[in-house]
């Protein structure tokens, strides 16, 4: 140990780093594996496994690009991730008094491999014209398929306007979302019971548009118009068989398959830039989106405690008042 507090010095971190940023092109994946795989009931390396891969954007691959590992690079978040671990790790041998001092605080200090913003970075949204395409879209596929897509609808609607995470959505080993997890409290108020973040749960102010949205829902399973606080059926149940959605995967792609339908009707409209950005898209968009539209109307501490943020810092990234009066005031300057 006293050879690695030693030898370990700044320095060492750094070219760790430069070597990360260009690693042997055999180190790098043009996918994401699993690192390990089962093989006669043994856990094995899987041998198509690389720590590193490089991917191209939703939107580039929509239109025909394919990952290449001459484009590898490596982001500004992997980098900052990175000395996260290396700190937490050096952190230990602190308190063990391994080592007694901290070659990241320095880096980190002065760094040459993190870009520093000056302010937070914008939020990953949907504008409103592609958010009311997007929703008109889902009423549109109900109404022609309710076999197929009520079921869509209800869970964007849910994703929207109760800023619900993916993994919110699914049933797991730890939790899955019921029916009556929608309870009315003794002041005649409905809550939404959810388990997010580090297995935290919380409570989420029901809104008169999504209690109608639940109504919709129930009447078409054919059940009451409110759940009862014993009705603990999937909230959103497999097409078929019995028993809840589970797989994110198969979410993500219901959900794609309304973006889809959404940016097809806007490349056909008068906003047809709008169906471009729009590609990007994914499901947690629908959440930025719903916090985003939210905390301009809402008390930002309510909005902070229906989203399971935190702190108000957080909730704060989803206010651009500032910059919009910022950008105001520039627009015309003269030169």
């Amino acid at each position: 140990m006293c050879c690695f507090q030693k030898s370990f010095k700044r320095d060492y971190i750094e070219n760790f780093i430069r070597f990360c940023q260009y690693p042997p092109k055999t180190w790098i994946g043009l996918k994401k594996p699993p690192r390990f795989i089962v093989s006669d009931g043994a856990r094995i390396p899987n041998p198509e496994w690389r720590p590193y891969v490089v991917n191209v954007s939703k939107s580039a691959f929509k239109k025909g690009h394919v990952p290449e590992k001459e484009n590898y690079s490596l982001s500004n978040g992997a980098i900052k991730e990175m000395l996260a671990i290396i700190s937490s790790f050096y952190q230990y041998l602190l308190l063990e008094e391994y080592t007694f001092s901290n070659p990241v605080a320095l880096i980190r200090q002065k760094s040459k491999f993190v870009q520093k913003r000056q302010s937070h970075t914008q939020v990953r949204r949907l504008s409103q014209q592609q958010w009311q395409t997007l929703i008109e879209s889902a009423k549109l596929m109900a109404s022609e398929n309710p076999i197929a897509h009520e079921r869509t609808l209800f869970m964007l609607s849910a994703l929207y306007s109760m800023y619900l995470r993916i993994s919110e959505l699914s049933a797991s080993d730890r939790w899955g979302p019921t029916m009556n997890d929608f309870h009315k409290d003794q002041d005649g108020l409905w809550w939404f019971t959810t388990v997010g973040k580090g297995n935290k749960e919380r409570q989420i102010a029901v809104s008169d548009t999504m209690l109608a949205a639940l109504k919709r829902w129930r009447k078409y399973l054919g059940l009451s118009v409110f759940p009862s606080p014993a009705d603990d059926s999937p909230l959103f149940p497999v097409h078929r068989g019995k028993g809840p959605l589970s797989n994110t995967t198969h979410i993500r792609a219901i959900v794609q398959t309304c973006f889809d339908h959404a940016i097809q009707r806007l490349a056909k409209s008068e906003h047809p830039e709008e169906a471009e950005t729009m590609m990007a898209a994914t499901v947690h968009w629908l959440r930025h989106t719903g916090i985003s539209d939210d905390v301009k109307i809402r008390p930002r501490e309510h909005v902070r405690d229906d989203a399971g943020h935190r702190s108000s810092a957080i909730t704060d990234k989803y206010i651009d008042i500032e910059l919009k009066e910022r950008h105001k005031s520039a627009k015309k300057k003269l030169i």
